[in-house]
């Protein structure tokens, strides 16, 4: 008999065995098959517990892994913050009396009509013609208030240039914001000169010893 022939008796055999097994009766059943029933439930349970519980541990660790690293990098910071804690209220210190006295270099009130006048002054002197100057309200910030100016000029870029660089060397602190330059109407007068609009709004400042004070009191009170 030839060993193919061999191989498929026993392969029959077994699978006669196999379709005889009487599973109310696990003792009676041959060793072989005994063996491989085991082999079969040992890597069933294997598996079972991989998906039902090795890989959530394996889910775990890593996020507690990941936490581990942002709590390490939250304790450094921490821990050079503290040990430069003296450092900084010192800086802190330094920094709020620098201010301080900037802001204390600011007059007590806003001389409105001298600004208006040096600005005009500037303005006509850079070539430009106003067309409207308004005082808007004056706003109150935390240690300072601010009066914005509303200004709108007509002419060239040159002379709004110069302006913006006059403006900007008055002795008195003033800033330039939200400016716009528009065309005039194609067929008008100032079209036909090359003249444009110029839209800009001038903020000057004062110090409020008003808002110092309730600062002060806040932080008396904390």
């Amino acid at each position: 008999m030839k060993a193919s022939e061999l191989k498929d008796l026993d392969l029959r055999e077994l699978m006669d065995q196999l379709n005889s097994l009487d599973f109310e009766n696990v003792g009676g059943w041959p060793t072989p098959v005994k063996i491989i029933a085991a082999v079969l439930v040992l890597v069933l349970v294997v598996v079972l517990g991989y998906f039902l519980s090795i890989s959530d541990l394996s889910a775990t660790l890593e996020r507690q892994q990941r936490e581990e690293q942002t709590l390490l990098q939250t304790y450094e910071k921490k821990a050079f913050e503290a040990h430069n804690l003296d450092q900084f209220r010192k800086q802190l210190a330094e920094m709020e009396q620098t201010f301080g006295a900037l802001l204390k270099q600011l007059p007590k009130d806003t001389e409105v009509p001298g600004l208006l006048e040096d600005i005009t002054h500037t303005g006509l002197g850079s070539g430009l013609e106003f067309e409207n100057i308004e005082l808007r309200d004056e706003v109150e910030k935390e240690f300072y208030a601010e009066l914005p100016i509303n200004i709108r000029v007509i002419g060239d870029y040159h002379s709004f240039g110069s302006f913006v660089s006059g403006v900007a060397a008055l002795p008195r602190i003033v800033t330039l914001h939200d400016f716009m330059i528009t065309r005039p109407k194609k067929d008008g007068q100032l079209a036909a000169l090359g003249l444009l609009h110029m839209d800009i709004t001038a903020k000057t400042y004062r110090y409020s010893s008003d808002g110092a004070a309730s600062r002060q009191s806040a932080k008396g009170n904390k």
